[in-house]
């Protein structure tokens, strides 16, 4: 703030003297988030000769306006057309306060770049004017305002490096909580700078920067007016003499040792800041007592919008405290990163069973919190680990007087759902982020109710909704084709889907549309749910997209072949150790190598087994595997955008599922203008079960699960229309309207 710096009695900066003029402005900038300057001669060469001051006036969000004459060097006339004429797309990160400083101090091409950036986005705002009589403009006056005081000055000196460095210079300073007088001769001099600024002032010209006239080495006696002409080092070399005044030394040092805290300091990760969408959210979960679930498509930015809660609290407490639960090891990792090395919040413990030392950190974490109350700290955990004896016992014997501080995140909230979960539900933790892309729980609407109530939400208008529509439509998830693949089964899979259906069809209820729920049943269900999962057809058709698609042009793409059961990640700590127990792992080997040996691909397997995960990652973003072929690993957490095809050979009804799979695809980035999803659906057995009233009715219901999904993709594609089509005589065969089904899905999307 303004009125903590050491200002001379006298209110007076003179070359040579105790307080010289580089140190007002040195001062000023660094406790500012204004500066207006009513200049004569203006060189951007200043900001470079105050770039310490500069960058903490930039990042503390400071917006500097100029008024000058319409003389200026060659280059800083360019940049200020360059501004002008374009949008200047950010060649600093305006939230990292080390990009800052030293694009500001090194004064080459890159420093107009910044400048006309801070132009472009009225950062640095510059008026031209030209005097209506025979003179020149030639004030050199200004104002600074941290918001609340403020410090006016005029001086002899020009707002360039000469004036700055080479000259015997003074400078008066007034501040406004000295008397009423200072107050008032404030006031009046703002009201003049307005006055001109607004373009209200008949006294001066306003100058077309196009028009503006280039100094000249001898434009101004013998001195050069254009800055640019004193080489880098004559110019670090007078900053140096100058610096060596003690209390200037001084401010420096203290001016430093700012910035170098501030570079530590946990920050939004680029450099527009967040969304407008990520604010909104916080702004609800404020206005809902900071409880709430966010209910956002997958590839949205779901984990960018929770940290950004913390650290928009951070701002206000100045200390972060936070609980992130994850459903397995491999998110645990990558909320590490986002936490750490994005945002810097740099005291995390990752708590899992591939951390051994996880309770150590922990319970020496705890001990420290009786010392040092106000200590920053992130917890990341799984939910198995979170229900884990070990760590109940040492949160609840450390962490216990920070309850009422603590912010709780949970990754894919509806996990907390599970009838184990619920036991150990955190009710102690006051601030709670949910974080889901589908929060409803399939056939579980206590654990559904839980949740909500956890959160305090009532769906479907959940805290903050930001839907698959509103990401494409905004630009946030790039656009898709959706293309669905009709497949048949084969004589014998016919034959076996039928036989499992007549033995099904005696505990059918045709009123309900369901079946009876006990264990042979479900058995039985699940060996015809197999037949279409493994229905030989889809290795055919999925060479078929390929041979449309392209051997040359076929990369990029995910391949998700059918799995077995969902993992409970309330019980288990990582989907490293399988993707459970009943997995057919020799059907993912059998389309890899149909692939291969059809189109010679470079393939890899993605399944729970694959302990080498980030090594394969990396080799697909590189280029250096055309596919991934995935059972389920690949439908939570993975992040790589330089995805565009999607190929689901295994059908699902599972809402979460799908819609975890098409994020993953539709993720934004520069290589790629669209994605493009295939879509295997089987062919329902229509002459066969044509017979019997009961069996086309469960053959309904089973297409109208399948149906429910394919709707849900296509309202959204670029094609759909085109999409619809497809299914459009299987649909009415089975008397389904396919588009009171589009209608019902549009309604959703409040599209109609």
């Amino acid at each position: 703030m303004l009125n903590t710096i050491d200002w001379p009695r006298s209110r007076n900066y003179r070359t040579g003297s105790e307080y010289e003029p580089i140190q007002f402005y040195l001062d000023g900038l660094s406790n500012s988030i204004r500066f207006d300057l009513l200049l004569g001669y203006f060189s951007s060469a200043a900001i470079s000769v105050l770039s310490l001051g500069f960058a903490r006036f930039i990042y503390d969000g400071g917006n500097l306006r100029v008024i000058a004459n319409h003389i200026l060097s060659k280059i800083d006339k360019e940049t200020l057309i360059t501004s002008l004429q374009k949008q200047i797309q950010p060649p600093i990160d305006l939230t990292d306060i080390e990009s800052i400083k030293e694009t500001l101090d090194e004064y080459d091409i890159h420093f107009f770049q910044c400048l006309s950036y801070l132009i472009s986005n009225k950062r640095i705002d510059i008026k031209i004017v030209k005097s209506k009589g025979k003179g020149i403009v030639h004030y050199k006056s200004g104002v600074f305002d941290d918001g609340k005081q403020k410090v006016s000055f005029k001086a002899s000196c020009n707002f360039t490096a000469y004036g700055l460095l080479e000259n015997a210079e003074e400078l008066d300073a007034t501040l406004s909580w000295d008397n009423v007088l200072s107050s008032d001769k404030i006031e009046d001099q703002e009201s003049y700078f307005e006055q001109i600024f607004s373009g209200n002032a008949d006294f001066v010209e306003y100058i077309n920067p196009m028009n503006i006239l280039e100094a000249i080495k001898d434009s101004f006696g013998d001195k050069s007016i254009d800055e640019l002409l004193i080489q880098e080092k004559d110019l670090a070399e007078k900053r140096l003499k100058v610096f060596s005044n003690p209390k200037l030394k001084n401010s420096i040092e203290l001016l430093e040792q700012t910035l170098e805290t501030i570079k530590l300091r946990p920050r939004f990760p680029y450099p527009n800041g967040p969304r407008r969408y990520q604010i909104d959210a916080y702004n609800k979960w404020v206005a809902n007592n900071y409880q709430g679930l966010f209910a956002m498509a997958t590839g949205t930015g779901k984990t960018l919008t929770s940290l950004n809660c913390i650290l928009e609290e951070y701002k206000k407490s100045g200390f972060y405290k936070f609980v992130v639960l994850v459903p397995s090891i491999s998110l645990a990792n990558q909320w590490e990163e986002e936490v750490v090395e994005k945002f810097r919040f740099s005291n995390a413990i990752v708590c899992s069973s591939k951390r051994p030392a996880w309770q150590k950190d922990l319970r020496l974490l705890g001990k420290n919190l009786f010392l040092d109350n106000d200590k920053d700290y992130a917890i990341i955990l799984t939910y198995a680990t979170f229900r884990s004896k070990n760590f109940n016992k040492i949160f609840a014997e450390l962490f216990k007087s920070e309850f009422s501080k603590i912010t709780l995140i949970a990754d894919e909230a509806h996990t907390m759902g599970s009838p184990g979960f619920l036991k150990l539900i955190p009710n102690y933790i006051k601030y709670r982020i949910g974080l889901s892309a589908t929060p409803e729980r399939q056939f579980d609407d206590i654990g559904e109710q839980e949740i909500n109530t956890f959160f305090n939400t009532k769906p479907p208008r959940y805290t903050f909704v930001f839907d698959m529509k509103q990401a494409i439509d905004q630009g946030v998830l790039c656009k898709y084709y959706y293309y669905p693949k009709i497949v048949s089964l084969e004589t014998d899979e016919i034959n076996k889907y039928l036989d499992i259906s007549k033995k099904l069809i005696k505990f059918f209820d045709a009123s309900t549309g369901r079946y009876q729920d006990n264990d042979y049943v479900n058995l039985l269900l699940i060996q015809r749910k197999n037949v279409i999962h493994k229905a030989k057809g889809k290795i055919v058709a999925l060479d078929k997209i390929v041979k449309e698609i392209g051997v040359k042009d076929f990369r990029n793409a995910f391949i998700y072949v059918p799995e077995g059961n969902d993992p409970d990640y309330a019980k288990v700590d990582e989907s490293v150790n399988g993707e459970q127990d009943n997995i057919n792992e020799s059907l993912i080997d059998i389309y890899t190598n149909s692939l291969y040996q059809n189109f010679k691909l470079k393939l890899k397997k993605f399944t729970g087994k694959t302990l080498d995960r980030e090594t394969i990652i990396d080799l697909f973003k590189r280029g250096k595997v055309d596919a991934l072929l995935a059972m389920k690993c690949l439908d939570e957490g993975i992040d790589i955008p330089q995805t565009k095809y999607a190929i689901f050979c295994s059908s699902t009804g599972n809402p979460r599922q799908f819609v975890q799979r098409r994020g993953r695809v539709l993720r934004m980035h520069d290589d790629k203008e669209f994605a493009i999803i295939y879509d295997m659906i089987v062919k329902p057995i229509l002459d066969i079960t044509s017979t019997d009233d009961n069996l086309r009715k469960a053959e309904r219901n089973i297409f109208l699960s399948e149906l429910k999904r394919f709707i849900n993709f296509a309202v959204l594609s670029e094609n759909k229309s085109e999409s619809l089509a497809e299914l459009e005589e299987i649909a009415y065969a089975l008397d389904i309207d396919i588009y009171a089904l589009e209608l019902e899905e549009m309604k959703k999307y409040n599209v109609i």
